[in-house]
């Protein structure tokens, strides 16, 4: 008897990139409120900069913990429950009139929601239903689906605030939130039997073991550097490119131009860490990421060359997900993978933190991007180098079990 398609494989896989659609491609509207919100109420561009570091934090701290509560209680309960925090975050920061109530909707609500939905949690369940030859290129595929929804969410975003105001285009981002809830139930349903999957290994020997590998220190380091860039980039590239005296909607589009190059990066990065050493890719990455930068902030910026750094930025911005993730699964099997890439992502978070509110911080106290540019540019050869000697091979009891 034919399986029915809602009880495979495939289907986790079209529901798990809906909501990374949804989660990941609302986060990058955040960027387009900057100049809104700042004029609307009064404020300099450090509050909110301030409430989107924390929420990029609180990200990356609940991740590890949404993945071993997933261990305990059930990845779809943990999904419901970040969805509807989500939803619920991103309405009540369009009430928010004071920077405390914005750092409260906009930092810590939305920040556990999305803790709860975010790639660790989608990536271990890809990386658990997926055979082992078709793995690297699912998670390239559900991290593409983050772009994807910045593709079409971020234009739609942008829209809303520009004919209405930045308050009803952010009720409106709520609703859409909110969908995250029927698809973790829809998704549980059909990966009930892959995601109970019983291991002799329990959730402390698998931390204590990735803990003492080097490799995976060398990974959780690295990994920071992901998260400083494409925040300070998606966060202020807006307002850098409208400092510089262009259109905000060049700014949406930059935003647009980098989800839509990232569909075919990301797939790319997945493709290609099934066929070569995913450590040399990551190092390769992080070279042409900073020596991008470089270029452009070393000419005029003018709309071509905006939509230049975008094109090459964005065929960048997401591909060391798929490698990374792929690389925690290779050394450590995939049973754990929440809390073990949700670690990692930890990592990437405190970056993501350093670089947006570091971005409005220094911009408040200098009146430009120059610092940060040139710190995304030296944090992206560290990176390089931190990757190269990794230790990437699959730990002793992977290596038996295959044997």
């Amino acid at each position: 008897m034919t399986e029915k398609f809602w009880r495979t494989p495939l289907f986790v896989l079209c529901c798990a990139t809906c909501i990374v659609m949804i989660s990941f491609g609302m986060r990058q509207t955040f960027g387009l409120y900057m100049q809104p919100i700042s004029a609307s109420l009064g404020w300099g561009r450090e509050p909110l900069s301030f409430a989107l570091a924390i929420q990029n934090l609180i990200i990356g701290l609940g991740a590890p913990f949404a993945g071993a509560l997933a261990d305990k209680i059930g990845t779809g309960r943990v999904l419901m429950a970040g969805g509807a925090l989500y939803a619920l975050g991103v309405f009540l920061m369009s009430q928010s009139t004071t920077p405390t109530e914005m750092l409260f909707s906009a930092g810590f609500l939305i920040g556990f929601g999305v803790s709860g939905c975010s790639l660790p949690m989608l990536l271990s369940i890809a990386g658990r239903v997926a055979s082992e030859a078709r793995r690297s290129l699912w998670l390239g595929i559900i991290t593409t689906g983050g772009t994807a929804g910045q593709l079409l969410i971020v234009p739609l975003c942008q829209g809303l605030i520009t004919n209405y105001d930045w308050v009803v285009a952010v009720i409106v981002m709520a609703a859409i939130a909110a969908l995250i809830v029927p698809l973790a139930a829809a998704l549980s349903v059909a990966a009930k039997t892959s995601l109970s999957a019983a291991t002799q290994q329990t959730l402390g020997q698998a931390i204590r073991e990735a803990s003492g590998h080097s490799g995976y220190i060398l990974l959780v380091v690295s990994f920071f550097v992901c998260g400083f860039q494409v925040q300070f980039i998606g966060s202020h590239l807006p307002a850098y490119i409208t400092d510089r005296g262009l259109d905000a909607a060049i700014g949406a589009t930059a935003v647009a131009t980098i989800a839509l190059f990232n569909l075919f990066g990301t797939w790319t990065s997945g493709w290609l860490g099934g066929r070569f050493r995913k450590k040399y890719l990551l190092s390769a990455l992080y070279i042409a990421r900073a020596a991008i930068v470089i270029a452009f902030i070393s000419v005029p910026v003018t709309p071509t060359s905006v939509m230049v750094f975008a094109a090459c930025m964005g065929f960048l911005w997401l591909s060391t997900v798929p490698l990374t993730s792929g690389i925690v699964a290779q050394m450590f099997g995939t049973r754990y993978m929440a809390t073990l890439y949700g670690v990692v992502y930890l990592s990437h978070q405190i970056g993501s933190f350093s670089g947006v509110w570091l971005g409005g911080r220094l911009y408040d106290l200098t009146g430009d991007y120059t610092v940060m540019w040139w710190a995304a540019v030296a944090l992206g050869i560290l990176a390089a180098l931190l990757n190269l000697p990794m230790d990437d091979r699959p730990v002793a009891r992977m290596a038996a079990q295959k044997g």
